[in-house]
Parts: structure tokens; sequence; C-alpha cells
């Protein structure tokens, strides 16, 4: 990573405390544009509360977070979606009773100039019906259009979801768990939009996510959560050759990733 690149988001000294707990301790962390940034550590590491912390979700006790450079703690998530940060939810966050294309026409028309008139017919905005319609190709739900949201399969629900998110046009995706819920069958096609995404050079993902293989292959940077802390940063290669985390994990608190780290170490 040279010193040249543009850093996208940042965090300085995020501390986030719930009573006599501290969740997120004194962390700092750059996503730099255009990478994939991986989030990981097991279960009340402080990564979703680091994540929620990112994502204007919650607000700080200490520290500030920056998108472009502005500092934005304490910026609503509905007023960073205007300025080009999206995110999911490890829980679906779709309409059920709408259909694939609604869900969809109305995320790209709520950032739009026409986002008081949401609940118009479908007709009267074609331009953001059009862009419903390349978005929903985009995330492989194409000839889903007219299928009420809540009969979808699990795994086209995720791809929904992510299909909601583009179609903001957004700079930063914030992904909290997208393969949650997923069986392993379905996990590969949403990996392979997520590459898609990333491949048209345009997009910043911040990804938290469990499942270690995935994030082994698809990510540019790890950053490795333990008791509210870094606990290590870095590539892939980087991370599963680090000696400290490697004796952090591979002590069975995490599994997958004990199990990732040796396939790759070894």
């Amino acid at each position: 990573m040279t010193a040249e690149r543009e850093i996208l988001l940042e965090a300085k000294n995020l501390q986030k405390e719930f009573g006599g707990l501290v969740a997120v301790d004194d962390v700092s962390v750059a996503i730099y544009a255009r990478t994939l940034h991986s989030i990981i550590g097991p279960n009340g590491a402080g990564k979703t509360t680091l994540f929620n912390l990112l994502s204007g979700m919650m607000d700080p006790t200490r520290g500030q977070v920056f998108y472009q450079g502005k500092d934005i703690t304490g910026l609503a998530p509905h007023r960073r979606a205007h300025l080009g940060i999206g995110r999911s939810f490890q829980i679906t966050n779709i309409f059920p009773n709408l259909t694939v294309l609604e869900n969809v026409r109305l995320a790209a028309q709520a950032v739009g100039r026409d986002n008081f008139r949401m609940f118009q017919r479908a007709g009267s905005f074609p331009a953001y019906e059009e862009k419903a319609r390349e978005v929903l190709g985009r995330v492989g739900l194409q000839g889903r259009e007219g299928v009420l949201a809540q009969v979808l399969p699990h795994g086209d629900k995720r791809k929904l979801e992510l299909g909601i998110m583009l179609a903001s046009d957004p700079h930063l995706l914030l992904l909290d768990e997208p393969t949650a819920g997923m069986s392993s069958e379905q996990v590969p096609a949403l990996l392979d939009i997520i590459r898609a995404i990333m491949a048209d050079g345009d997009k910043t993902i911040v990804l938290v996510e469990h499942r270690m293989d995935m994030v082994m292959s698809i990510s540019d940077r790890i950053t490795v959560m333990h008791q509210g802390q870094v606990l290590a940063e870095g590539t892939p290669h980087e991370i599963a050759t680090n000696q400290t985390v490697q004796s952090a994990y591979l002590g069975a608190l995490y599994g997958d990733l004990a199990k990732e780290l040796e396939d790759n170490v070894g």
C-alpha cells in the first residue's frame, strides 16, 4: 500500500463504552479508496460495534470518523447515504411487500431529486426504473423484477439487499456479514457479485464477515480485532503469517480462522 494512496474512510482513536464495558478501545483504522477491507474477530471482539461507529448507527464515546477528509462523526446514516456511503445489515433490510423492482427503484429514487415522491407509480419515473433494471442485472436478479421480495429465497434476498445499496451508486459499501444465513452453496454467487463490483474499479468495500475462506480470497487488507482493540492489520498473507494472530486464534478461539491460517501458512 503506497503512501500516496487515497484514504476514503478513516477512524481516529474511536472509543465506545456501554456503562463499564469498553467495546471499542482507542481504535484507528484507514480504509483506502477502491480496496476491499475486511474486519474480523471472534464474538465480542468489537468488530460489529466498530462497524456501527463507521456507518453512523452508533455515536462514539470518543474519537472521530472521517470520510473523504471530512469529519462525519455523529452524522446520521441517511445523511451519510447522500455522501455516497451505503450499508447492509446482518438481517435483510428490504420492503417485503413490494416487488424486487420496486425495492431497487425506491432506493434509486431516495437519493435523487424525487425522493419526496416515493410512492407514485413506478412508470412516473422511467429513469429510476431503468437504473433499477440495470442494477438487478448486476446482482443476478434479472427476470425476477415482478416477484414480491418476501417470497425470494434467502440467498436472493441478500442479492436484493446488495442491489438496493448499488441503486444509490455509493462510493463506499459497508457490508455487515452479507452471507449470514446463507448456505455454502449460495455463497459463491454472492462472492462473484462482490468481485464484479470491485472489478469495476470505482467502489470501496468494508466487510465484516465470519467466513474466513471468503475473507482471505477477496480482501486487499484485513483488520483483526480482539477484546475491543486492533490486534493486527495487513494483507491476507501478512495476517495468515502473523505470529500474534496465530497465537490468539489457533487456540480454537475462532476455528474457521484457525483452519484458514493453517492452510495459508502450510
